[in-house]
């Protein structure tokens, strides 16, 4: 029974000796934490807004035919350069060559009804004197001429709606400008109805073009006339082209919940590279500050871990053009809140407007927390 009991003991001394050496192995709390600090410093901020669009030509215009029919002749083709006036495509005219001349014939004969017309109330005029033809008779011969001379006006029109529609079937370029579309071949049948079918796309002057940028409803209120833009397209990855903001249209357009507004960017484009239709990636320069105080942004997202320790109490709340950034205290293992406003920003340091100078250091991550283990008075218990 006596050995029972010793045994029981000592097993009872090691479980205790084991639970006090796992109690000196908790951490300490944040007294002993170890942070990483930047420090504050002073240069140059520039503040974009990116977004992407499309190039297009300046002044686009689409060559359409007012008149149906195949087409028998193209005279211009893809990056044909063109002068206003200049004969592009041809329509077969057989049609309407065939309505101009039915045409000039109706005309030719209402003239001859009206010539008719116009000596029968000439006779009538000077017989009704003479009581040799009655008033009625005059008067039914002034009307049947009046009747003729507006059959003329008529027959006229349509001789010179059928001119003009012969007229039409050769097309012509409406501006000077590069073909950049051609949407027909020979042989193909045009049909203008209810709209203009569409033969060309003439860009009027490709070394000025335009990119219809899509800014996010977030970024508008930044974006204004004349501010510099920066852009890059796939075709030339290494290159950097340069343009303008000419135009913010306040017309929204919203895709998938997402409300975009339309900006348009003047662009150079004397060397001939850029065509349309590319994709451009834009950055428009919205501000800009000189030797400005900055700080990196990961200052601003810094959280301290739960179990800091403060010099003194960070604020409970702070206003919305204020953040909060933490400086290691007199003590170096602990934190010393700070609020200050901050300005602009390029995506990596923030403008600090008031609240920081240069040179101070602030808090970007925690490193480590040191853990205290406090070794107990023996070694734990040996079992037997």
């Amino acid at each position: 029974m006596k050995l029972h009991l010793k045994r029981t003991f000592s097993i009872a001394a090691a479980v205790s000796g084991l639970l006090a050496f796992g109690a000196g192995c908790s951490p300490s709390g944040g007294k002993n934490s170890q942070y990483e600090t930047m420090p504050v410093s002073r240069g140059d901020l520039a503040q974009h807004v990116t977004a992407s669009g499309t190039l297009s030509a300046l002044i686009s215009v689409d060559v359409g035919s007012q008149v149906s029919g195949k087409i028998i002749a193209l005279h211009v083709d893809y990056n044909s350069p063109v002068k206003k006036g200049q004969l592009i495509a041809e329509i077969d005219p057989a049609v309407y060559e065939a309505s101009l001349r039915q045409a000039e014939g109706e005309l030719a004969s209402a003239k001859a009804s009206a010539t008719l017309k116009n000596q029968n109330w000439e006779r009538k005029k000077k017989l009704e004197p003479q009581r040799a033809a009655s008033k009625l008779d005059l008067d039914q011969a002034t009307a049947e001429l009046a009747q003729a001379e507006a059959s003329v006006t008529i027959k006229q029109a349509a001789l010179d709606s059928a001119r003009a529609n012969l007229g039409y079937c050769k097309i012509t370029a409406p501006v000077d400008g590069v073909v950049i579309a051609r949407k027909v071949d020979v042989g193909q049948t045009v049909i203008a109805a209810m709209s203009t079918p569409v033969l060309f796309t003439i860009a009027q002057d490709l070394t000025k073009m335009n990119i219809a940028a899509s800014v996010s409803e977030a970024d508008i209120g930044q974006v204004k006339d004349a501010q510099i833009v920066d852009f890059t397209v796939d075709a030339f990855p290494d290159e950097v082209f340069h343009g303008q903001v000419s135009q913010v249209r306040k017309s929204p357009t919203t895709t998938q919940n997402v409300v975009t507004y339309e900006t348009i960017i003047t662009v150079d484009n004397r060397e001939l590279k850029l065509f349309p239709g590319m994709t451009a990636d834009v950055s428009i320069l919205v501000a800009e500050r000189q030797a400005a105080v900055k700080i990196p942004n990961a200052a601003l997202r810094y959280v301290p871990p739960e179990n800091a320790s403060y010099e003194k109490a960070p604020p409970k709340q702070i206003e919305r053009n204020q953040r909060l950034v933490y400086l290691l205290g007199s003590a170096r293992n602990q934190l010393h809140p700070l609020v200050i406003r901050t300005g602009i920003s390029d995506g990596s340091d923030t403008e600090v407007v008031s609240g920081l100078t240069n040179g101070a250091a602030v808090v970007t991550s925690t490193i480590a927390t040191t853990k205290v283990v406090t070794q107990p008075s023996g070694p734990p218990p040996q079992t037997p």
